[in-house]
């Protein structure tokens, strides 16, 4: 039987994630679905968890490419109409793929949709936000770890009344549900961020092709390793430095040609200047809190 939905799940040391991962796509749709693990280097057991799964290729990347461009590799050749891309850290709840996919029919337009994603604290977190925008941009940047429900921040974060189905400017990376055609059109992620930014870059694109960023709260997915904070402090260093970078290029794209160079510079300086306070403040680099807690009825599809 020829899968309906081609799963791309980017691994990195992923042993721990990986095979619960992979255990819960079988519940989460009625649907024939085949897998790409796009491995970046892994150094421990995670290529032998996924190999001689029933409907699961292992595509060996040779080192460690981002998240992007492992996903393009994994993306690359499928025949699929619909591509699930997604952290190994996530778990799907039943029928959560089906829901997301019922979803599209509704939304003809949509180039991405994304589910609901839960802590480990059963928190739904912000997964679904505006754009980046310049006001809000630094509004959110400047208070969002001291004061999380600024106006800037609650705007950018979508953070406004209940969740609800319906198009958002930008969806979470970590698992989302890409239309293939519209993710072919768009040349797929930009490979120029190692990660993070990536998704925000990606949803963009879309929109000005004309494609929409669908948001379905309804589906909802574990995200068990995500949203935390590493112990290690050359890790924590490193993607604060990443993140910041790709905040940059995310930026500076959007405000480019000679006429704003001084707002790049800008810009530059401020990132600048909040990554080097991410550095002594840690709270300075967490500025997207969980605000709502999901009954367990409604993580288990209850009403």
């Amino acid at each position: 039987m020829t899968a309906d939905v081609r799963v791309v799940v980017v691994t990195y040391n992923s042993e721990r994630f990986l095979g619960p991962f992979l255990d819960s796509i079988a519940e989460s749709s009625q649907r024939e679905i085949a897998v790409t693990v796009s491995d970046n280097g892994s150094r421990d057991g995670s290529l032998a968890i996924a190999e001689g799964r029933p409907g699961v290729t292992v595509l060996r990347n040779g080192a460690n490419l981002g998240y992007g461009s492992a996903a393009n590799r994994g993306a690359a050749g499928a025949a699929e109409e619909w591509l699930v891309i997604a952290n190994p850290d996530v778990r799907l709840t039943p029928d959560c793929l089906d829901t997301l996919l019922e979803a599209a029919e509704r939304w003809p337009t949509a180039g991405v949709l994304g589910p609901g994603i839960l802590t480990p604290e059963g928190e739904l977190y912000p997964s679904a936000r505006l754009l980046p925008s310049l006001r809000r941009g630094v509004g959110h940047a400047t208070l969002g770890w001291v004061w999380p429900s600024n106006p800037w921040s609650t705007a950018y974060r979508n953070d406004r009344g209940e969740p609800r189905e319906g198009v958002v400017g930008w969806l979470s990376g970590s698992f989302m549900v890409v239309h293939r055609a519209a993710f072919e059109a768009v040349g797929g992620f930009d490979e120029g961020f190692f990660m993070y930014f990536e998704d925000v870059d990606l949803c963009d694109r879309l929109g000005r092709q004309g494609w929409t960023s669908v948001y379905v709260p309804q589906a909802k997915v574990l995200h068990v390793g995500g949203h935390s904070t590493t112990k290690d402090p050359a890790s924590a260093d490193l993607m604060a430095r990443t993140h910041h970078r790709s905040a940059y290029r995310y930026l500076s794209g959007r405000y480019a040609g000679p006429a704003r160079a001084p707002l790049r510079w800008a810009i530059g300086a401020g990132l600048t200047v909040r990554y080097g306070l991410s550095r002594v403040v840690a709270t300075v680099a967490h500025t997207a809190v969980p605000t709502r807690r999901i009954r367990p009825t409604q993580i288990d599809g209850g009403a």
